[in-house]
């Protein structure tokens, strides 16, 4: 098959270079979105892929093939027959084996290679491992490979740079950075010497990881330890400078394989191009190929112009692409219909229609004949535009040039007329198409659909869903749910549950967003009737298996607080949470029943969510005891406040503060200022802070449990102590002063005891 490839004339020169055999060792694919690098089988080791694919068609083959698709009914009949064809089979036929069932699942085939590894008298041979290895390497399995490559250890099979390499990708794929550059480790354990191909794959690692720097300076320690960088390491480094938009250090790059010997090839110069292309560099383009003339000795062919057009013309630069298809057809080359194509859909894109028409027109006049993709192009250009009789002149033009319209065609042009607010007409079209002879897909009728529903015809939408599922064709979850969700911003949540019953019956999918909607369809009505057909949607979604989201949870807390029934929200929640937990569920009812002034009914909620004690309790308190204070209810603020502290909650000491200020004005001095003496008592200096300071004091308080007056207080000072004293005074207002100092007398303490007087404290 390589080989066929290679020798293939109509595939590009760049692609058959990347793909001739010694080049497979170390070949990082030519294009900007660069692939892997896959080591490549020797040819005195492994069959020719001809030969290979000569073995997939043989009977024993297609025999154990058909066998492994029966597997999920296995017996001790197919098992042993299966073991039996597994004694006939050769090598290569193992291997052919391995390959039919990686297509379907690499799991399938590795689960194979253990069955067959642990039959009596049969062992693999080499060349089976290094197929299996090479058929995880494509996936990110990198457990199996790891298991694989122990085994040959274990056994003492012969390993190689190639074996550990197919390792070393099986990670990288799987994303474990780390674990695939440690391959490297174990190989020279195992006494294995690098070679450029598992440097060229180690490269290529890094640099689909991102990580452009670590591959230079392994690139760095590659000249060290005498590997020389061949075209390849640099392609792979150029791609990864190119890919951190480092396009001086990308040219600067191939200056230095210049330098050091490494003539760089087309890939080495496109790769920087498709990034020139895509900022619209187009002058540094130019530069570019002149020194890839000049320094390289590459003249561009007509494989570079074609993805130089393509690159600018993909990114909306149609002016630059139309000058270097003027440029290439000065130089004979031939661009195909492709190529104009590309820069017909630029010109639409960015609404240029007249230069695309012209484009057209060039294409008939110089015998290249425009295709249905080109054709589509300029009538969904049109649409785009509103220009819909323009479009049907070129839908006519089509059938002239002998060029019929297709799906993708008639999907355009209906598309147009429901943007314009002409959905009949285009149901019309749509109902017609047996007639004339084109086949709608689940794309034309989600347009027509969407067209209804943006006119508010939802009646007709759902028609057209429902033809749409007698068709075959199903409507995604989205599209069902902007239906319902548009029913029931209408107030027809009834017609919205009929609706998605229907689809259901029909074998659509319903997921929990679309029973979220219409549950809120019906709950934001407020009517008895209503809220009780919002509760049989939910247990009916539990029903079906379906848990419900954060979503689910916000919508029917919202509207069960919002309407006050707090005992048919606490019944349904606890139905919802045995089927998923949402911690903070008893939060929201609190938070939304302050919301809307029901604080009796979330006082009574309080236990509920004080079982855990974590920081988001704290803040549900909060905001139920700031709406008490708002209220005018600094009592029942203070028994919040107690109930926290009783579950080793602290509170806001602001918001504390606030709450005796107001139990005082209201005459509750029993309560004034027991919520900063539990403060006091807790030794929470933190959370205090300091209302006056002592110069030169450090913080190291020493709680007072009791009243003390100036003598005592006095008396507890000694020349070098370090300690701290509590003073409460109450009027005019509460004021806690947590004082510090070191090596401080007595007129120290009695200048602030001063000061708290002249602040109008009481000193007790």
């Amino acid at each position: 098959m390589i080989r066929n490839l290679t020798n293939n004339p109509l595939l590009p020169r760049r692609c058959r270079l990347l793909l001739h055999p010694n080049r497979l060792c170390a070949a990082a694919t030519s294009s900007t979105a660069a692939g892997e690098i896959a080591p490549a089988p020797a040819a005195n080791e492994t069959p020719l892929e001809d030969d290979l694919a000569e073995e997939l068609r043989s009977r024993l083959v297609r025999d154990t093939c058909r066998l492994l698709e029966l597997r999920d009914s296995w017996s001790a009949k197919l098992e042993a027959q299966l073991r039996h064809l597994l004694r006939a089979l050769t090598p290569p036929q193992v291997r052919a084996v391995l390959r039919a069932q990686a297509q379907r699942d690499a799991r399938a085939a590795f689960e194979f290679f253990r069955w067959a590894d642990r039959q009596w008298k049969y062992r693999h041979a080499p060349e089976v491992f290094d197929e299996m290895l090479a058929l995880l390497s494509r996936t990110r399995l990198h457990d199996p490979a790891r298991r694989i490559m122990r085994l040959m250890i274990w056994r003492g099979m012969r390993r190689g740079t190639k074996q550990f390499a197919h390792l070393m990708l099986s990670y990288s794929r799987a994303g474990k950075l780390r674990s695939a550059m440690r391959v490297l480790q174990l190989m020279q354990k195992d006494g294995c010497a690098p070679d450029i191909c598992i440097c060229n794959v180690a490269v290529n690692v890094l640099v689909v990881a991102g990580r452009v720097d670590k591959a230079l300076e392994f690139a760095e320690r590659m000249r060290r330890v005498g590997v020389d960088l061949d075209v390849v390491t640099y392609n792979c480094l150029i791609k990864g400078l190119c890919g951190a938009q480092r396009i001086v250090d990308a040219l600067d790059m191939i200056g230095s394989m210049l330098q050091n010997g490494c003539l760089p090839d087309k890939v080495s110069y496109f790769t920087v191009m498709s990034f020139l292309c895509k900022e619209k560099r187009v002058a540094e383009v130019r530069n570019l190929l002149e020194r890839m003339r000049n320094d390289a000795g590459i003249f561009p062919d007509q494989v570079m112009y074609n993805m130089l057009i393509h690159g600018l013309a993909k990114h909306g630069h149609a002016d630059e692409a139309l000058s270097f298809l003027r440029e290439s057809e000065g130089k004979r080359f031939r661009v195909d219909e492709v190529g104009y194509s590309a820069i017909v859909h630029s010109f639409c894109l960015n609404g240029r229609m007249a230069e695309a028409k012209e484009i057209i027109g060039e294409m008939i006049s110089k015998g290249c004949r425009p295709d249905v993709v080109t054709y589509s192009t300029v009538v969904d250009g049109f649409c785009r535009i509103g220009e819909l009789e323009q479009a049907r002149k070129m839908m006519k033009h089509m059938y002239k040039n002998g060029c019929k319209p297709n799906t993708v065609t008639h999907t355009a042009l209906l598309n147009g007329l429901c943007k314009v607010g002409k959905s009949s007409e285009a149901w019309e079209l749509l109902n017609k198409s047996e007639e004339e002879w084109w086949t709608p897909s689940d794309i034309t009728y989600s347009v027509v659909m969407h067209g209804f529903r943006r006119e508010g015809k939802l009646k007709e939408s759902c028609d057209v869903v429902m033809q749409m599922l007698q068709k075959g064709f199903f409507p995604t979850t989205v599209e069902i749910n902007l239906l319902i969700h548009a029913l029931c911003k209408e107030r027809k949540p009834a017609d919205a549950k009929d609706f998605m019953e229907q689809c259901q019956s029909k074998g659509c999918f319903i997921n929990v967003v679309n029973f979220t909607t219409v549950i809120h369809g019906f709950s934001r009505q407020g009517r008895k009737a209503k809220m009780k057909e919002a509760t049989a949607l939910v247990e009916k979604m539990l029903n079906r298996g379906l848990l419900p989201t954060p979503v689910t949870y916000r919508t029917v807390i919202h509207r069960y607080c919002e309407k006050g029934a707090v005992e048919d929200l606490l019944n349904l929640l606890d139905k919802m949470l045995t089927k998923e937990g949402f911690s903070s569920a008893y939060n929201q009812v609190i938070e939304k029943l302050c919301a809307f002034g029901k604080l009796s009914e979330a006082y009574n909620l309080l236990s509920k969510v004080l079982r855990t004690a974590s920081k988001r309790d704290a803040q549900t308190c909060h905001i139920l005891m700031d709406s008490f204070l708002n209220r005018g209810l600094p009592l029942q603020s203070y028994n919040v406040a107690c109930r926290m502290f009783q579950r080793n909650l602290i509170p806001d000491l602001k918001l504390c503060q606030k709450i005796d200020s107001q139990l005082a004005l209201a005459g509750e001095r029993q309560a004034a200022g027991k919520l900063i003496t539990k403060f006091v008592e807790r030794g929470d200096s933190t959370s205090l802070g300091s209302a006056f300071h002592v110069e030169g004091g450090e913080p190291h308080p020493l709680v007072v449990h009791r009243a003390i007056n100036a003598e005592e207080l006095l008396r507890l000072v000694k020349p070098g102590d370090r300690i701290g004293a509590a003073v409460i005074a109450r009027e005019p207002e509460l004021v806690l002063a947590v004082l510090a100092w070191r090596r401080r007398w007595r007129g120290a303490v009695g200048s602030v005891l001063a000061a708290v007087g002249a602040a109008g404290g009481e000193v007790v």
